[in-house]
């Protein structure tokens, strides 16, 4: 079932989601060659606590084994999402996708951004850029009237026409009291098909794109998510809400960015 939001009911999303992008910051502050993933997931943990919230990550129950052990998920280089942070240290080159989610006054917060490791190839940073640019897109899509499959098929054809492969088996999905609400926001679809969207409609558009083939494999862990052929992916992330004219972006870049500089993608 889908949940349209009040305007109050927004407003403390958007709480939530401000919050996941000044823990996203802090992550920032730290992404540096010898810094294992581990480590930054303590960075968020206590960021997130100090701030009256709960990371809603840490113990997310997962249908093929035991709860999400942490409070972000880490996915480094052809690790897509769902990377289980620990001891794995980054190095010069890598790229590290680090999705956060938080829980506070009642409401969820969820965003991502993927982050350069020192110096990055340019083609991989191309990955990040196009990924990027394909999220403000389905946003853009993403208007009073127009259908769920019109933000897929904008993004498909924004990562398609780059040759980029758009993974399926993952995908956005509505937000508010609980994490993952109706409906499902794939990143890939037709115009003029699905939900429609609706004034106070709050959902979470990501796109999941591969510098490859599109297809993905669990790893042992029963988490983390990698492309099959083991090139690098790319994972941006937004909460939004439809209103009656463009969408209003609740979460944030802006603090992520202050930090990254002219390093930002």
């Amino acid at each position: 079932m889908i949940f349209l939001k009040t305007d109050d009911e927004i407003e403390l999303l958007r709480k939530s989601n401000l919050l996941v992008g000044q823990t996203l910051a802090e992550i920032a502050k730290a992404v540096k060659p010898g810094v294992t993933t581990g480590e930054l997931d303590k960075i968020a943990d206590e960021f997130i606590r100090d701030h009256g919230a709960i990371p809603t990550f840490k113990g997310f129950p997962n249908p093929y084994g035991t709860p999400f052990p942490a409070s972000i998920c880490t996915s480094v280089n052809e690790q897509v999402v769902h990377g289980v942070p620990g001891d794995v240290v980054l190095k010069d080159g890598d790229i590290i996708s680090v999705d956060c989610g938080t829980y506070m006054n009642g409401f969820c917060g969820d965003s991502a951004y993927t982050f350069c490791v020192g110096e990055v190839d340019e083609e991989i940073r191309q990955l990040l850029k196009v990924t990027k640019e394909a999220l403000y897109i389905g946003i853009e899509t993403a208007v009073h009237g127009k259908r769920i499959g019109d933000i897929g098929y904008a993004i498909q054809q924004h990562c398609e026409g780059h040759s980029y492969g758009v993974v399926r088996e993952f995908v956005g999905h509505g937000i508010g009291k609980e994490m993952h609400e109706d409906p499902q926001v794939p990143n890939y679809g037709r115009r003029g098909y699905g939900p429609v969207l609706k004034k106070g409609l709050c959902i979470a558009i990501e796109p999941m794109i591969t510098l490859g083939d599109r297809h993905v494999v669990m790893e042992g862990d029963g988490w983390s998510v990698r492309t099959r052929d083991r090139k690098c992916a790319a994972h941006f992330e937004h909460t939004i809400a439809i209103t009656a004219g463009k969408a209003d972006i609740l979460s944030s870049f802006d603090f992520i960015e202050e930090v990254l500089g002219d390093k930002a993608i």
